[in-house]
């Protein structure tokens, strides 16, 4: 974002959107295919709406995941969520399973053969993104945005916070002076809630969990406070909306902060560089900014269905950069192989550490000890300075 002063907003939904139950659908079926193979071939796409979900895509993986246990897989996952509703429920609703093999076609661009390297499995552009405006060194709106809802999450299934339902948004509007975020001029909050519960009641079951995610004074007005501001948000998730697979990818990156390169991420395993290479980007980012050199990055990569080598590595440190970009892309090259495979084999991606990526962003995280979130790791910042002396 420029210098100067100036209002950016970004917005994030919670697990029960229902964009975002399909998103975990489709990462839990990815898990599961995982767990059995870390070599499994999986691009799961999931609709849910009313009492229904159905699944359809393409897989490569082992035939001891019948149809029956990817239902199971399904079922747990809404359940996890918190769906126990007339509209929609984990025991209840119908699910229909549409997977059917990956096409041979992708399979030999995409495997390593002979001499010929794993390739990528789809052409595209990739971006990743770190600045100094939050300790995550994320954008501060989303960041925001982001932990009122895994706030509010926390509580709904603790029951600390009884009446709340699974659905929610949040959107956080904030101030930039020269540049650097000062406080919160509206924050606005629906979320789902039993019938009995009132919107002055709802609105105090909010508050806490937004001034406890700001920093201290950046609550905005009580005029600039919205909470359902329709006034009731009774009947949510899927039974109010149809919900699809990666429709929410600036919610999962950067909310409008930074460029996004149009793929989606969940239900797709680490060979299609549409979640890989964007996760990758946002590791050699994030590593940049950690080594002091320079304040904001942007990293693109770009790729060819079948072709290892990415065609092309920019960065731009957006004139806050304190070494030359072109010798930083030569750097980043020389520190990290960033092929389909090297990047999947440095950040270890071909393990069942999805399902947890599919709501509240993929990037801000904290590693898990397990390798979860291995792209939000600063391991490379020490050799990034050092290559500049």
């Amino acid at each position: 974002m420029p210098k100067g002063t100036y209002l950016f907003t970004s917005e994030s939904v919670s697990e029960g959107h229902p964009d975002k139950v399909s998103d975990r659908i489709s990462d839990a079926v990815l898990d599961t295919y995982l767990a059995a193979d870390p070599l499994s071939r999986v691009a799961c796409e999931t609709l849910c709406t009313t009492n229904r979900v159905v699944l359809g895509g393409e897989v490569r993986g082992p035939e001891s995941i019948t149809k029956d246990l990817l239902e199971t897989v399904v079922r747990d996952a809404v359940k996890e969520i918190g769906y126990e509703q007339d509209g929609f429920h984990w025991k209840d609703a119908s699910v229909e399973i549409h997977l059917h093999q990956q096409s041979s076609d992708i399979a030999q661009g995409v495997d390593a053969s002979g001499n010929k390297d794993e390739g990528a499995g789809d052409q595209g552009i990739m971006f990743g993104y770190a600045c100094t405006e939050t300790d995550a060194l994320m954008p501060a709106p989303i960041q925001f945005s982001h932990s009122i809802l895994q706030s509010m999450a926390a509580a709904r299934h603790s029951g600390a916070d009884k009446g709340l339902g699974p659905d929610s948004k949040s959107q956080v509007t904030l101030q930039y002076v020269d540049g650097k975020p000062v406080k919160a001029t509206s924050v606005v909050v629906s979320t789902q809630h039993d019938e009995e519960l009132s919107t002055e009641q709802v609105r105090e079951i909010v508050r806490p969990h937004v001034i406890k995610c700001l920093p201290e004074g950046w609550m905005c007005d009580e005029a600039e406070f919205y909470v359902n501001p329709t006034g009731r948000f009774v009947v949510g998730g899927p039974d109010g909306d149809c919900g699809l697979t990666g429709r929410k990818i600036i919610v999962d990156t950067y909310g409008g902060a930074a460029p996004h390169g149009g793929g989606a991420f969940s239900g797709k395993d680490p060979t299609k560089v549409d979640r890989s290479a964007a996760y990758a980007a946002r590791y050699v980012a994030k590593n940049v900014v950690a080594a002091g050199l320079a304040e904001r990055c942007v990293i693109q990569l770009a790729y060819a269905i079948g072709v290892a080598k990415p065609l092309s590595v920019y960065v731009d440190t957006y004139g806050t950069g304190t070494v030359d970009e072109e010798k930083l892309s030569a750097v980043i090259q020389d520190v990290v192989d960033l092929s389909p495979r090297g990047i999947r084999e440095h950040l270890n991606l071909s393990r069942p550490i999805y399902a947890r990526t599919s709501a509240y962003g993929h990037f801000g995280r904290e590693p898990d000890s397990d390798g979860g979130f291995s792209w939000e790791k600063t391991d490379i910042a020490a050799d990034l300075k050092a290559a500049f002396g």
